[in-house]
């Protein structure tokens, strides 16, 4: 009995070394790398609740008590090593005087996550504060208003965040070369005298309004640079967008101006596993053609009171799954490491 004893203890150690557990019924399993929380489109605003262009229905109030439950659930588990933002946490209709108290509220409430706050900018963000005031609050700590970057949690795996509003009529003054470059390419593809409305556009064309946004020259390279070293590094590459970049896991009026050029880069390496984004706040997913996850957020700020969208992420050598809570959607997302 002593010697099946220890050759049982021999073999729970040997599980525990290879991140296996044995569940209460007896049965092993595999234990993720690490997990991390996210929420996106919290679009907070002090104002009564209100609609979309589309008439659906918004709860600006609301969405700061689900960033709270979210904030509370991540810090309760422990295990959640960082959390990621994707993107508008403020809402465009919020009263311009109350824009920066509104965002430093916003970010305060991130900032009661027991761990690092990843943060991204959305087009909400931008109409509330210019990139100069927005990108400190953010503490997205880069050179000349940039803001992408990235990240490894740990060695096998890099997180990518993109800047999508890099080309964009928000955000940079409006005689900025950035600015002047976006404001060009949506006269060229949009003949609206309204350049968010998508009236007489055909197809993919409709995601050149300006709500949207690209990503320059230089974040190309940049991105390029990122994904060879990690290809040299062995890392499994998740990329993070405001804007999707799959037209299968949103509608075409919330797409990246440039997302073909994103894609084609991304898919010259096999690094690159899963891409996150928000924006479009229905949700979505797909399997591009290369294999690659797109996964899109539900937001939080179409919500009801008393239902909530945010996920927590566990991340295995093999596969991410999101966990969502009530309106976001788990998915699993398995690939080849």
């Amino acid at each position: 009995m002593d010697m099946l004893v220890n050759v049982d203890f021999q073999i729970l150690m040997g599980l525990a070394e290879t991140d296996t557990m044995i569940s209460a019924a007896g049965v092993a399993t595999k234990q993720p790398l690490f997990s991390f929380g996210l929420i996106s489109d919290v679009q907070y605003a002090d104002i009564p609740d209100g609609r979309s262009f589309l008439g659906v229905p918004r709860y600006y109030r609301h969405s700061i008590l689900i960033l709270q439950r979210a904030v509370k659930e991540w810090n309760t588990h422990h295990k959640h090593i960082f959390v990621i933002n994707f993107g508008d946490i403020v809402d465009g209709y919020c009263p311009r005087d109350q824009s920066l108290n509104t965002v430093k509220k916003v970010v305060d409430e991130f900032e009661m996550f027991n761990g690092p706050v990843y943060h991204m900018i959305g087009n909400h963000c931008l109409y509330n504060l210019p990139r100069s005031e927005l990108l400190p609050l953010l503490k997205i700590q880069t050179l000349d208003g940039r803001a992408y970057y990235d990240f490894s949690p740990v060695p096998e795996y890099r997180f990518v965040v993109l800047d999508t509003y890099d080309i964009s009529a928000l955000g940079w003054p409006q005689d900025h070369p950035k600015a002047l470059e976006a404001m060009k390419l949506l006269r060229e593809k949009n003949p609206n005298e309204n350049k968010d409305s998508p009236n007489n556009l055909e197809g993919l064309e409709r995601r050149f309004l300006k709500f949207n946004g690209a990503v320059g020259k230089e974040q190309m390279e940049w991105l390029d640079g990122v994904l060879q070293e990690a290809t040299e590094l062995e890392q499994k590459v998740v990329v993070c967008s405001h804007l999707p970049l799959d037209p299968g896991a949103t509608s075409k009026e919330a797409l990246l101006w440039n997302y073909d050029e994103v894609m084609n880069l991304m898919h010259r390496y096999n690094c690159v596993k899963v891409c996150l984004a928000g924006h479009n706040h229905t949700g979505g997913s797909s399997i591009d053609a290369h294999g690659v996850h797109h996964r899109v957020l539900e937001a939080a700020l179409e919500c009801p009171p008393g239902t909530d969208a945010f996920g927590s992420v566990d991340v295995y050598d093999d596969k991410i799954s999101l966990v969502g809570t009530d309106k976001m959607e788990s998915t699993d997302m398995h690939f080849n490491p």
